[in-house]
């Protein structure tokens, strides 16, 4: 394999939609506040962007060197597990991340703020600092908060809270009471996908004393977190379209929840955790399907 294929292996580009729904929502909810902006949009997105490839980097490399990596993995094979990419390497490519991701926010900073808002601006900047700490101190350091089941509240809040509510004030520099819903419906559902991969790996992370929320839970009772973060998830976002919304197309987006709730139907039946994979991407996917839906309806209807 090559080494350009061997990045595009390490940035895991199968999990770069989930982290784009936050900032598809919050613009769609800036529209319907006419507050919308291509330019902080688009910037948004890169800068997400940026901050998922530099965690999954800082995924493969912090596994990788803690040995979680290893034959008893269920997922796909990591660039530094097989090979395909060195522990030096991985660094190089951490700092080049962070370095390309704080000068998109920088400008997105700019463009959202301009010259006239300098405590906003230090503000967001400290918030995109502390993202990119988020992302590498996952797994990396002797402190990962990846290993003390920490994992879904940091997902929570940087996919859903700040991802959703944050990007929303940079449109409209003002927070809707009413914006917090559809973060929530977000931040879940995100946390449902790092669940599932919990819950997949639940065995072999026990064995490298990696505590994840589905490792200290135990089988039973992570499958009943799932199914309460999905049915808080929709129940948040109904209720967003209840008071926000008067025609019934305006509920579209909930249709991506149908595929979400088979998952949920799925897990519970779940003896297999290699099964599980596969059930990831469609909750990556059918909550990227809803903020593409909320975007698309915002827009048309």
């Amino acid at each position: 394999m090559s080494k350009l294929k061997a990045w595009i292996s390490a940035a895991r580009l199968r999990t770069l939609p989930l982290s784009m729904s936050g900032i598809l929502v919050a613009s769609a909810a800036a529209m319907k506040a006419g507050s919308f902006s291509l330019a902080v949009m688009i910037l948004a997105l890169l800068t997400t962007l940026g901050f998922q490839v530099l965690s999954n980097f800082a995924n493969d490399y912090g596994d990788g060197v803690k040995g979680t990596d290893n034959a008893d993995r269920v997922g796909p094979a990591r660039a530094f597990q097989s090979g395909l990419l060195t522990a030096k390497e991985l660094k190089y490519g951490m700092i080049a991340t962070t370095f390309i991701t704080l000068f998109l926010a920088s400008l997105l900073i700019f463009i959202a703020f301009g010259n006239e808002n300098f405590i906003l601006s230090v503000v967001f900047f400290n918030l995109g600092i502390a993202a990119i700490i988020a992302a590498i101190t996952y797994t990396v350091g002797k402190n990962a908060y990846g290993y003390r089941a920490l994992g879904d509240v940091f997902v929570f809040v940087f996919f859903g809270l700040v991802g959703v509510m944050g990007c929303y004030y940079l449109f409209t520099q003002n927070l809707s009471e009413y914006i917090i819903f559809p973060a929530i419906t977000v931040g879940l559902l995100s946390a449902a996908v790092l669940n599932l991969n919990n819950m997949r790996d639940r065995l072999a992370d026990a064995k490298v004393n990696k505590k994840t929320l589905a490792v200290v839970l135990g089988e039973k009772p992570a499958k009943l977190y799932h199914s309460l973060l999905v049915i808080i998830a929709f129940l948040s976002a109904l209720f967003y379209f209840f008071i926000t919304e008067s025609t019934l197309p305006h509920y579209i987006p909930l249709l991506s929840f149908i595929p979400v709730f088979l998952n949920v139907w799925v897990v519970f039946k779940n003896n297999e955790p290699v099964k599980l994979d596969p059930e990831l991407k469609k909750v990556a996917l059918s909550t990227f399907l809803f903020s593409l839906l909320f975007l698309l309806v915002t827009m048309f209807l």
